[in-house]
C-alpha cells in the first residue's frame, strides 16, 4: 500500500517490523491482545502524524477470509475519526487482496462495526481457519461478539 495523507496531516502506510514496539504499546493501552499480532504485522496499516504511529489496524488473512483485529487508536486522539479511516483503509486493502469475508471479535465496539456493513455472528459460524486462530481459539474471551462482512 502506498502512503497516502488525509487533511490532517496524517499519513497511513503498511506496518514494517520497526513499529512493532508502537504497535505492542498501542494494543496494550487500549486492552487488546498481542498474541499473534506480531506474526501478522505485514498486514496491519498504521497512522502516522508528525513522525508517531497513532494508530493501528491489522488482517489476519487465511485464504479468502481475514479476522480484522488490532484497531487502535492513541488515547490523546481518541474521537477524531482515526478508526475509522483505519478501518477503512484495512478494508479497502482486503478487497484490493481479493479476500471475500472478513471476521472480527469485539467486547466494546459492536455498536460501532456496522456501519461498515458487518453484522453479527455466532462465533461458532466463523469460517474454520479464522476459528483457528490464536485469537479465537485464546486472545479473546469468549463474551467477546462475533462480526462478519462479506465483500
Amino acid at each position: 500500500m502506498e502512503e497516502n495523507h488525509d487533511m490532517n496531516g496524517i499519513s497511513y502506510r503498511k506496518a514494517t517490523a520497526a513499529d512493532w514496539n508502537q504497535i505492542a504499546n498501542l494494543l496494550q493501552d487500549a486492552n487488546l491482545p498481542l498474541e499473534g499480532a506480531q506474526a501478522h504485522l505485514e498486514h496491519f496499516v498504521v497512522a502516522i502524524k508528525d513522525e508517531a504511529l497513532i494508530g493501528c489496524a491489522g488482517l489476519e488473512i487465511y485464504g479468502e477470509y481475514a479476522l480484522l483485529r488490532s484497531v487502535a487508536v492513541e488515547a490523546g486522539v481518541r474521537g477524531q475519526g482515526l478508526g475509522i479511516k483505519l478501518i477503512e483503509e484495512i478494508l479497502k486493502r482486503a478487497k484490493e487482496d481479493h479476500l471475500r469475508t472478513i471476521i472480527l471479535l469485539t467486547e466494546t465496539a459492536q455498536n460501532f462495526f456496522p456501519k461498515f456493513g458487518f453484522r453479527q455472528i455466532k462465533r461458532e459460524d466463523a469460517p474454520t481457519p479464522v476459528k483457528e486462530s490464536i485469537e479465537f481459539r485464546e486472545a479473546c474471551p469468549a463474551s467477546a461478539v462475533a462480526m462478519q462482512l462479506d465483500l
